[in-house]
Formats: C-alpha cells, sequence, structure tokens
C-alpha cells in the first residue's frame, strides 16, 4: 500500500528534499506541499492524505493550531511533528493537540521516512528510545507542567491503570506483558481497552493522558 504524504514546512529547501528522497521509495508518495498552516488544512480537505509531515514554526497559522484543526475534522489524515527539537518549545502542544508523534530534523533519514510508516499504519511513534527520550525532556519541563492537581482516573479497572502507567513510560506491548506477567495479546487488549474509555486516538495521547492524570512522573 502507498502511502499519500502531505508536506507542510516554510522551507522549500526542506520540501524539495524530502520529496527527492521519498521519490526512491516506491513506497511513499508525496501528493502535496504546504508552505503554512492554513494551506496544508485547506490541502488535507482537498487531497485527503494518509500523513502529514507538520513543521510547528511557519507564517500566520503554526503547526500547532493547524494540527488541531486537521486532527478534529472528519478527515482520518494523522500528522507526524518534523521539528528541530532544540528551538521549538511547542512539540508537547503539538501532541496534545493530535499529532500521533514527531521526528527531529537531523535524525537519520532512514528513522524519518520509517516514522512515516508507523503512523500511516496507524500507530504512533511512542516505542523507539529517541521519542521516549524526547517526549521525556519536554513532559519534563517547566512550561509543559499541566495546571492543577492530577485529574482522576475514572471509568477504568486496576490493572488497566497499571497498563497506563506503563504506557505512559514509554513501554512497549511486549515490554508491558514481562511487566505484567500477562501474555502480550493480553497486553494489547487492555491498551486498545484504554483508547476507547479514554477517547484517546494512540499510544501517544495515552503518555500525554498517563502524565496528565498524575500517573507518570519525570526525573528531572
Amino acid at each position: 500500500m502507498t502511502v499519500r504524504i502531505l508536506l507542510a514546512d516554510d522551507q522549500p529547501l526542506v520540501r524539495s528534499g524530502l520529496r527527492v528522497i521519498m521519490a526512491d521509495h516506491p513506497d511513499l508518495e508525496v501528493v502535496g506541499e504546504a508552505a503554512t498552516g492554513s494551506e496544508a488544512v485547506r490541502l488535507v480537505g482537498d487531497l485527503g492524505p494518509d500523513v502529514v509531515v507538520m513543521d510547528i514554526r511557519m507564517p500566520g497559522m503554526d503547526g500547532i493550531e493547524a494540527t488541531r484543526l486537521i486532527t478534529a475534522g472528519p478527515a482520518t489524515t494523522r500528522v507526524l511533528v518534523l521539528t528541530t527539537f532544540d528551538e521549538d518549545d511547542h512539540v508537547y502542544g503539538a501532541l496534545r493537540a493530535g499529532a500521533s508523534g514527531f521526528v527531529v530534523k537531523d535524525m537519520a533519514l532512514d528513522d524519518i521516512l520509517s516514522a512515516i510508516r508507523v503512523v500511516a499504519a496507524g500507530d504512533a511513534l511512542i516505542a523507539p528510545s529517541v521519542t521516549r527520550r524526547l517526549i521525556a525532556d519536554f513532559v519534563g519541563r517547566p512550561d509543559a507542567a499541566p495546571e492543577g492537581a492530577p485529574r482522576p482516573v475514572e471509568g477504568i479497572t486496576e490493572r488497566e491503570r497499571e497498563v497506563l502507567t506503563l504506557v505512559g513510560r514509554g513501554r512497549s506491548n511486549t515490554e508491558i506483558a514481562e511487566d505484567l506477567f500477562i501474555t502480550v495479546a493480553t497486553a494489547k487488549s487492555h491498551v486498545s481497552r484504554l483508547l476507547t474509555k479514554l477517547g484517546a486516538r494512540d499510544r501517544v495521547q495515552l503518555v500525554i493522558t498517563a502524565y496528565e492524570m498524575g500517573l507518570v512522573t519525570v526525573p528531572h
């Protein structure tokens, strides 16, 4: 299956570079390019891509607001945030807006392409250690901390609470199964029920929920 991609970045060089690289991969197809957030939102409606590779800092509407509008709409398009990390302090906001993960511009190109495939397959880019490290860094920043006391976890069982805590720590289904002495299939089942009960679209949002509910603390 070919993954249809929309590139959203205000730098033409970045867009053209990614387009050239993806042209060598028959399972990836760039169907459009956007230089602003508002243009990205419009093109998602016109083209219906599978994945938007979204920059954060763009003129006018930024990538966070564009992500919020795209994921709140009827389209099934997923958003993969592309960030410089050292400069952008809003990746956490983008994840809360509905992004399915993020990659760093100076990562290996193969890792970026792999991330696109992972997100397109309906998963979230949360298992790789680099993503785990990045999310830990962002949720550990003072400006990313949720306001007020942690919200209680309602409507989930004690076992699901344990699973949610482990998901929040970046554990994979296999690791969760090992930690809780259950089968991988059972771990997957618990994660699926958590997604439904908490209204989360993917594992990234479960991570954020676990943090906001006070189940996960990040050491400083």
